[in-house]
């Protein structure tokens, strides 16, 4: 699902337009779907280049995509790594993120005694206030802020922009990447990439953005607890938008299910059409926090439209009537080529369905559509992917340079400064707030 925001006068600029690049968080599972979705969009959009974008932002798993991205991971890398298996420099093992957190657990033990003998104390002395309501408090504390540890999320991440002239430095990066965690305590979004925090391991900001509560313990920096950050925007598009661009591609995973209707056209695993109260707890929850996820991004994006009337907006969005996306466990791997699949198929065919709307916009910004990819209903997304390369770190490092030089080389002489963006206002003749970091 495709929602298309186009801009209601472009500014006219002599250079090159500036896009920017925002991924949403969605667990394991809804990484793949973006990664399926990034994938399409490589192949499809003639001109599009999603290792040059001129800012990152990513959410949660997102994050891990956004920072592959700006390192100048090409999508086809990251299939390699996560879908075929078969990259020559990095060795993903799902079990290194579904690792059991025994230190927290051990951690919590540790207090059983003395939280024990301050409950029988309290019953001993008021055991008609001594209620469940009571137990559950005083024994809520031993439950483990998460079930594993992201420990090793951190050092996957870290070993891999080690690697081939990537960097793990905010700061040396060509394009701005902000990673967006919350601040467990006061429940502020703090922006990694941005001063004060630039000086932030990348590895260690995705580590914070992807501490889902209850999955993943909060991760320390700086003394500071932090979590997932899409606890306060689904995808912290504004980030990107306030970045001076033209055109903001956004991808989100997570869409509430559609179960009501005919059975007939949706996907596999859609068996609980109607009833999705059938599913017990874990359903209700599932279908309740992507609701809330997209109803407050939908409420984002129509402010943005009226806020950045001058820059284009693509968000790509899974099928609501899609229930292999709703029925998949959301923190499983073994799935992930599948979906991967259902991303790439479901974004060729929203740009397939929206050609006509897309063209011009497009080319608004030079790009077009590939129409050989895009009107090709049954292209898969292992199709593309060139054969398997077995360079050394060295020869690597070389292949970057060049790739750099070639880059300089073409590029188009340097544009006069660009003129600043006017906002809209929502109440014209009135100065506006100044907007919390979205």
């Amino acid at each position: 699902m495709l929602s298309l925001h186009t801009a209601r006068h472009r500014r006219e600029t002599a250079g090159k337009p500036r896009v920017g690049l925002a991924i949403a968080g969605g667990g394991p599972i809804g990484s793949m779907y973006e990664l399926g979705a990034l994938r399409a969009l490589d192949e499809a959009i003639e001109g599009l280049d999603l290792n040059r974008m001129d800012c990152y932002v990513g959410v949660s798993s997102g994050a891990f995509l956004a920072a592959g991205l700006a390192n100048r991971m090409r999508t086809e890398e990251m299939c390699r790594i996560f879908i075929t298996g078969d990259s020559n420099d990095v060795a993903f093992r799902p079990s290194d993120f579904m690792r059991p957190a025994v230190a927290e657990y051990v951690r919590r033990l540790t207090a059983l005694p003395q939280i024990t003998q301050k409950w029988w104390r309290d019953v001993l002395r008021s055991p008609w206030d001594a209620g469940w309501s009571s137990f559950l408090m005083r024994f809520g504390s031993l439950v483990p802020t998460g079930l594993f540890d992201n420990a090793p999320v951190e050092r996957f991440l870290r070993d891999v922009l080690s690697q081939r002239g990537r960097t793990n430095d905010f700061r040396k990066l060509d394009a701005p990447l902000y990673v967006i965690a919350v601040d467990l305590d006061n429940g502020e979004a703090v922006r990694f990439g941005s001063d004060p925090w630039r000086d932030v391991p990348i590895s260690k900001a995705v580590q914070a953005s992807a501490a889902l509560p209850g999955l993943y313990p909060p991760v320390q920096v700086r003394g500071r607890s932090f979590v997932d950050g899409a606890l306060r925007r689904t995808m912290h598009a504004s980030v990107v938008l306030d970045q001076d661009i033209d055109l903001l591609i956004g991808v989100n995973p997570l869409v509430p299910f559609n179960a009501q209707g005919d059975d007939d056209g949706l996907e596999a695993g859609a068996s609980h059409s109607g009833r999705l109260a059938r599913g017990g707890l874990p359903a209700v929850l599932s279908q309740t926090f992507r609701t809330l996820l997209q109803s407050r991004m939908q409420v984002g994006l129509a402010k943005y439209a009226t806020q950045y009337p001058d820059i284009d907006q693509l968000i790509f969005e899974p099928n609501a009537r899609d229930g292999e996306m709703f029925f998949t466990n959301a923190f499983s791997f073994s799935a992930r080529a599948r979906i991967a699949q259902i991303g790439y198929r479901n974004t060729l065919a929203d740009l397939r369905r929206r050609t006509d709307t897309l063209g011009p916009l497009l080319a608004a910004h030079g790009m077009s559509l590939r129409e050989a990819v895009v009107n090709a209903p049954h292209r898969s997304i292992l199709d593309g992917l060139p054969p398997a390369t077995r360079d050394s770190d060295t020869t690597a490092r070389l292949r970057r340079a060049l790739d750099e030089v070639e880059q300089r080389v073409a590029a188009p002489p340097a544009a006069a400064p660009r003129a600043k963006r006017k906002r809209t206002t929502t109440r014209p003749g009135t100065a506006r707030k100044k907007r919390q970091p979205a």
